[in-house]
């Protein structure tokens, strides 16, 4: 379920995906949901292109540490790449 920053307090979350579309982001959004898991997102600059590399705006997803494993797996099972560091 999408949840505000305050629900996880002061904890540093992980990143587990970055949907460069809104279309993308609204599936990521429904797989999470239906798996049951809590998450945060939000609007960020990521660097985009091969030649010509540009500043873009995508949906960064965030998890609690501990559902980081389960999450991953979620979106692997929904056909999704999560971010690798």
């Amino acid at each position: 379920m999408k949840r505000e920053p305050e629900f996880f307090g002061d904890q540093e979350l992980s990143l587990v995906y970055i949907a460069k579309r809104l279309n993308e982001a609204l599936k990521v959004e429904e797989a999470l949901t239906a798996g049951g898991l809590d998450y945060l997102v939000e609007p960020d600059r990521y660097s985009g292109g091969l030649i010509f590399q540009t500043q873009r705006v995508g949906a960064f997803f965030y998890v609690a540490p501990n559902k980081e494993a389960e999450t991953r797996e979620v979106l692997v099972s929904r056909g999704f790449k999560p971010y690798v560091v």
